[in-house]
């Protein structure tokens, strides 16, 4: 049987008064929530900025959106930019410094989707496809191979081209996800 919040709340907080013990233990109970989720967008080339900014709006979430140089975002409170310096990876490290457990990260780069996983975040690439902690060895194999290839000009052109269905795609699994973690807390 659950305890009831008046009975709970002088062992917890200590004082007999019970509306001081009764604002106290509401305290102790949200103060014990995990922190909402965060998204962090590799914001450069990144297709589905849009539908970053429409799931966050909806679920209240705050977005930091990295880039190398300045890049228009929403003028809401939710949406902030962040402008690093140019530099190989400094974008990737911001996101992999700052990310972490509950929080979501949207990128198409693979290694920055391993560092991210490593740190507990849930990383979501542009076409919709969620990368796991059970994905992101093979998922790093086969970049690797493909640029190998790309390099010795065995093989010649990019990946196919970004589709409606990739961003309808997108929108489902992100939205699925801030779901996920608003209701399982990471």
């Amino acid at each position: 049987m659950a305890a009831r919040i008046e009975d709970e709340a002088p062992a917890i907080c200590g004082d007999a008064n019970r509306l001081a013990a009764f604002a106290c233990m509401f305290q102790a109970r949200r103060s014990a929530r995990p922190p909402d989720p965060m998204i962090y967008v590799d914001a450069d080339a990144c297709p589905v900025k849009d539908e970053v900014y429409r799931v966050a709006d909806r679920y209240g979430l705050k977005t930091f959106v990295v880039a190398n140089s300045w890049i228009r975002v929403p003028g809401s409170p939710l949406i902030e930019r962040v402008t690093v310096t140019d530099g190989l990876d400094i974008a990737d490290d911001w996101i992999v410094e700052h990310a972490g457990p509950g929080d979501i990260v949207i990128t198409a780069d693979i290694p920055l989707a391993d560092r991210c996983i490593k740190g507990g975040a849930r990383v979501l690439a542009p076409n919709g496809r969620p990368f796991t902690t059970a994905s992101i060895g093979n998922d790093l194999a086969t970049r690797n191979l493909l640029t190998e290839l790309r390099d010795t000009g065995q093989i010649r052109g990019g990946g196919r081209a970004f589709t409606k269905q990739d961003r309808s795609r997108f929108l489902g699994a992100l939205d699925g996800m801030a779901q996920a973690i608003r209701r399982l807390g990471t």
